[in-house]
C-alpha cells in the first residue's frame, strides 16, 4: 500500500463519463485533503478537461488507455477482451498495490466479474455482495445484496450478514447494528430455507457486535427498524428500484400539486426550507456509491447516471472504506463466527 492514499478511478465509466467523473474528482480533492486520484481513460480527453478543474489536476496523475468497457457488454465478454480497458486496469491498480480503492461507474455485470477476478474474494466468502446505504425514518441502513447474487443459500445470507453489519460500523459508524433478514413475513415459521437456515445460524450465541433482530419485512427497510437489512440479490435488487420508483413518483406528485394553484405555490414559498430539507434528505447523489462487499480490496460502483456530485460522494465511501480497513474488519468477524459455531459444536458433541 502507498503512504499516501490513492484511489484508482475508471475514468470512462458512467453515462457522462469522462466530465463527470473529472468534476467529480474535482469536488472530492477539495473535501479530501492528501489523497491521489489515479485516472484511468482516454489522456487527450482528460488533459484537456483537467484544465478547467484545478483541484483535481493538482490531485490526479493519468494513466493512458482509449479501449473502454460498453454499458451493454456482457460480463463474460468485458473479462475476455477488455484487458486494456479503463476499467479493468483500474481494477489493476488496486490488485497490484498501487491503489488503496477503485471507483467505477461503468457497467455493473463487468465491473463485478473483473474485480472478481483480479482481487479475489476474501477468506470464507463465497461470493461478494452489493451493498450501500439506504435513508430511513430513524437516519440510514445498509441493504445487501443488490444484485450480484440471484440465488442465495444459508450460509451466504449469513456471510452478508457479517459484512453488511462491519459496513454499518464502519461507515455509519454504529457500534452495534441491529441486523435482520428480509421475510414475507416476521414469524419464524415463513420464509423459504435459506432464510430460515441463515436465521438459525445468527440466532445462537456469538460474540459478534451485532443485535440479531429476526425477520423484517419491506416496509421496515424505510422504518429503519434494523441497521442492516439481509437478502438476496434478486430481492434486494428489486426492493432498491422500487423504493427508486416510489420516491421518483412521490417528487413528481408533491411538485404538481404545490404548481397546482396560486395558494399552493404560496404554501411552497412559505414550506420551502422545509421541502429543501426533504429534498436533500432523499437526493440519490447523498447515497451514492455501493461497495462490491467481499472481495479482497476495495470495489466501490457508482450510479452510472449519477452527476458529479454523485460522484464525489462515491469517491468519498471508498475513502471511508479504507481507512477504517473494512476488509481486516470482515476477516475477523467471520472468524469469530466460526469459532463460536466450533464452540458450540463441540458443547453440544462433549
Amino acid at each position: 500500500m502507498v503512504e499516501r492514499l490513492a484511489l484508482s478511478v475508471d475514468a470512462m465509466g458512467g453515462d457522462a463519463a469522462p466530465e463527470m467523473v473529472v468534476e467529480g474528482v474535482d469536488i472530492a480533492a477539495s473535501r479530501l485533503g492528501d489523497v491521489e486520484f489515479l485516472l484511468f481513460g482516454d489522456e487527450s480527453q482528460l488533459q484537456a478537461l483537467l484544465e478547467h478543474y484545478p483541484n483535481a489536476k493538482k490531485a490526479s496523475k493519468i494513466h493512458h488507455t482509449t479501449d473502454v468497457v460498453l454499458s451493454d457488454d456482457k460480463p463474460a465478454i468485458a473479462l475476455r477482451g477488455r484487458r486494456a480497458s479503463s476499467m479493468r486496469l483500474a481494477i489493476n491498480a488496486v490488485g497490484d498495490g498501487d491503489a488503496a480503492a477503485v471507483i467505477s461507474a461503468g457497467n455493473t455485470g463487468a465491473l463485478m466479474a473483473m474485480a472478481k477476478f483480479v482481487l479475489k474474494t476474501l477468506p470464507g466468502i463465497d461470493r461478494p455482495a452489493i451493498a450501500t446505504s439506504f435513508p430511513t425514518q430513524r437516519g440510514s441502513s445498509v441493504i445487501l445484496d443488490l444484485g450480484a447474487n440471484i440465488e442465495c443459500d444459508a450460509n451466504n445470507l449469513v456471510q452478508f450478514a457479517v459484512m453488511g453489519e462491519v459496513f454499518a460500523r464502519n461507515v455509519l459508524g454504529v457500534q452495534k447494528p441491529s441486523v435482520g433478514i428480509l421475510n414475507v413475513g416476521v414469524e419464524t415459521l415463513k420464509g423459504n430455507d435459506a432464510v430460515k437456515g441463515a436465521a438459525a445460524i445468527l440466532q445462537a450465541e456469538t460474540h459478534l457486535p451485532i443485535k440479531f433482530a429476526g425477520f423484517v419485512e419491506g416496509d421496515d427497510i424505510g422504518l429503519g427498524t434494523v441497521d442492516v437489512v439481509v437478502t438476496d440479490g434478486f430481492t434486494g435488487n428489486v426492493a432498491l428500484k422500487t423504493a427508486e420508483g416510489t420516491a421518483k413518483l412521490f417528487g413528481s406528485t408533491l411538485k404538481q400539486a404545490l404548481m397546482s394553484s396560486p395558494l399552493a405555490k404560496l404554501g411552497a414559498v412559505l414550506a420551502k426550507p422545509a421541502l429543501t430539507a426533504l429534498k436533500s434528505k432523499m437526493d440519490p447523489r447523498r447515497y451514492n456509491g455501493a461497495m462490491f462487499l467481499g472481495l479482497n480490496g476495495i470495489c466501490v460502483k457508482s450510479h452510472g447516471g449519477t452527476d458529479s456530485i454523485g460522484f464525489a460522494n462515491a469517491l468519498q465511501v471508498a475513502v471511508d472504506l479504507a481507512q477504517n480497513n473494512i476488509n481486516e474488519s470482515i476477516k475477523a468477524d467471520y472468524g469469530q463466527l466460526h469459532a463460536d459455531a466450533e464452540t458450540s459444536r463441540k458443547a453440544v458433541t462433549g
